[in-house]
């Protein structure tokens, strides 16, 4: 049957209130008539997915009721028709501020009001009879409350067609009774619903702080989130208006959600853009994914760097990753992020990347006496100390030595020791996401790609590219992983061992560490105590001017569990076993390596063996957790149809049978 649709192109659409036919079918659950006088119901429920109504005007008026409830006018932005009997049979309602207007010519335009917000129900006609609702979209983009004096015209018309349908004298009542189908999913939980004046703890909006934006960059934005949106459907974004004028934005697509699944342990808030005072105001949520490549876990544009700001978009992550916490988070050193984060995030540890800090020190010591002297030892002092005692003797040493006891910027380092200083965060599993030596680097997500005068409308134009070069770069890692025989350099079992399970450039590194077994020596017993022995493992290793020195590393050995622990902690750090813990294994006869030490986030295929835990609070009902579900699911076909050309057209033709039963139900469903 030939279907067609009426303004299927909601980005840039014009205004289409809905004009009921039959006015007086409406209700007011709550009306300011002209005495000011005020009615009250009980607060509607939100729509939910299984709703069903009698006609279409019913549906109609149950979604205006609860939009004014909620602060929000509404509209049909999309009608399906049969084509031959001009009979609708689906219907999209949408919020009043979905979409765009198309472009005017005219020299002065009206100020685009609408925001392209996704909220939205579409309904049904099943059986010719009812109206069902079959899909739900309650967040909105834009700040939404009932305590706002907006007045939209779709509630104009439900209040007007209410007083005309009651007697003079009495007061306003409900005119039409909604019937209202329970189902499974509304007895399991509708879903979540918040707005954006719903800021617990958050001081009161500093109005005179904006997003600057050029001409065309508001275009940009708004046009590529509507385009994402049309085309990825589990892409998500959020923008905190103010009159009109937007204040942040934050934004992650389907990939990016889908990531955070997998990767939750440790993120980092890369705020470069923000301290090097870059035209966008850029921040990046950064995971590592099973290659130790970075990965983008959402981003967006900050309007003002303070604690309100920070706020917004932290929860507006935590919002997009459905409240899903990470255990740790490395952001820079600044107090307003410190303060934003223990505030979103109570539960998590919070650490400052130490490659941030260290990067800072030609600027803050550099116009000092004996600068290079203040240098070594401070690069001494965090690199090199294996114990606490020794940082801050270290520390104190240097300090005294230079006259630096007044120095403020040393003052508060020291303060915040316990949250970048590497001796104090050795209980923290960091996967790789914070160097801990002298010559390691760390590179922003968009590095290459955002420079200090890349405007947000470049930057849209980027963002794809780099999106796109970053997972091209990821799976030819998989395939890599996957196909290639790893060259073995040793003779050692845990070389092998691993070979068979790691991602190639994770193998790469505990490599290293297999050869570095061969840079140690004279591994002894110093205690026992109970099944844990004490073990001092010597090793060379290089200093300033390539110069050797030999430095002791204390490892604990518990016999009866096998567990075993270095003071240089790389487990922890990076996510492998370090050549001091390989030596006391190997010393002790140990053939494998423990399967606790050998961590599944680094294997081939991590993301086909994945099972998402989740929280027992997830809504199933929710087309976000379909969404994020399918895809777990579907990884493992497409890694095993990229295997070879025969699996790629069997995966290929099973995904177009597939395909093709979806549209036979959705046939029968018209």
């Amino acid at each position: 049957m030939e279907e067609v649709c009426l303004n299927s192109e909601p980005v840039f659409d014009e205004d289409n209130e809905y004009e009921g036919e039959g006015e007086g079918d409406c209700i007011a659950l709550e009306h300011d008539d002209e005495t000011g006088a005020k009615h009250s119901k009980k607060e509607p429920c939100p729509p939910t997915v299984g709703l069903e109504f009698d006609s279409f005007d019913e549906a109609y008026d149950f979604y205006n009721i609860y939009a004014k409830g909620q602060g929000f006018g509404i509209r049909v932005s999309n009608s399906w028709f049969r084509s031959k009997r001009k009979e609708r049979y689906r219907a999209k309602l949408s919020c009043s501020s979905a979409g765009f207007k198309k472009k005017s010519e005219a020299n002065n335009p009206r100020p685009e009001t609408r925001t392209g917000c996704p909220a939205m129900v579409v309904i049904r006609l099943v059986d010719s009879k009812r109206w069902t609702i079959v899909e739900v979209e309650l967040e909105h983009n834009h700040q939404v409350s009932p305590q706002i004096k907006r007045f939209y015209k779709s509630h104009k018309k439900m209040i007007v067609a209410a007083r005309k349908a009651q007697p003079p004298p009495e007061p306003v009542r409900e005119i039409h009774t909604i019937k209202l189908y329970r189902t499974a999913a509304m007895d399991a939980g509708s879903n979540g619903y918040s707005n954006g004046s719903e800021r617990e703890g958050v001081h009161p909006a500093d109005h005179s702080k904006y997003l600057e934006l050029k001409e065309g960059d508001a275009y940009a934005i708004y046009n590529y989130f509507c385009r994402m949106k049309l085309t990825n459907p589990n892409f998500f974004y959020l923008m905190d208006l103010d009159d009109g004028r937007l204040k942040n934005v934050f934004w992650a697509d389907a990939r990016s959600r889908a990531a955070y699944g997998y990767f939750c342990d440790t993120i980092a808030i890369d705020t470069t853009s923000l301290a090097n005072k870059y035209e966008i105001p850029l921040i990046s949520f950064v995971g590592v994914n099973h290659h130790g490549q970075s990965v983008l876990l959402g981003c967006g544009f900050l309007g003002h760097e303070s604690v309100e700001y920070f706020v917004w978009i932290f929860r507006a992550w935590l919002k997009c990753m459905l409240g899903h916490t990470p255990q740790v988070i490395v952001t820079d050193q600044y107090k307003p992020l410190q303060i934003a984060v223990s505030e979103v995030f109570p539960k998590a540890r919070h650490c400052f990347c130490l490659w941030y800090i260290m990067q800072r020190v030609p600027e803050k010591l550099g116009g000092l006496k004996g600068f290079e002297e203040i240098k070594r030892q401070l690069n001494k002092a965090v690199y090199n100390s294996l114990k606490i005692v020794e940082f801050e003797t270290s520390w104190a040493e240097m300090i005294k030595l230079h006259g630096l006891g007044d120095n403020k910027w040393l003052q508060t380092l020291y303060k915040d020791r316990k949250q970048w200083v590497p001796v104090y965060l050795k209980d923290i599993f960091f996967a790789g996401m914070i160097p801990i030596q002298e010559n390691e680097s760390l590179n922003a997500f968009f590095d290459g790609y955002v420079h200090k005068h890349t405007s947000f409308k470049e930057f849209v134009d980027k963002y794809d590219l780099a999106l796109h070069r970053k997972h091209l770069k990821e799976a030819t890692a998989d395939m890599q992983s996957r196909n290639s025989c790893f060259e073995l350099k040793t003779r050692c079992i845990f070389e092998v061992q691993l070979s068979k399970v790691y991602t190639k450039e994770i193998f790469n590194k505990f490599q290293s560490e297999v050869e570095g077994m061969y840079s140690c020596f004279n591994t002894r017993q110093v205690s026992v105590n109970g099944p844990i022995i004490t073990y001092i493992v010597k090793e060379r290793v290089e200093t300033e001017g390539n110069e050797k020195e030999v430095r002791n590393y204390e490892v604990l050995f518990e016999t009866s569990q096998v567990d075993i622990r270095c003071i240089c902690s790389l487990f922890n750090y990076k996510g492998y076993l370090c050549r001091h813990a390989l030596n006391v294994l190997n010393y002790n006869g140990v053939e494998e390596i423990p399967a606790r030490y050998i961590l599944p986030r680094w294997f081939k295929d991590f993301k086909c063996r994945h099972v998402d835990q989740g929280s027992n609070d997830i809504d199933v009902h929710n087309p976000v957790y379909w969404h994020n579900y399918l895809h777990k699911c579907a990884v493992p076909v497409v890694e095993e149809g990229a295997q070879s050309q025969e699996h790629y057209k069997i995966a290929l033709h099973e995904l177009q049978e597939l395909l093709n039963k979806f549209n036979l139900v959705e046939d029968s469903l018209v």
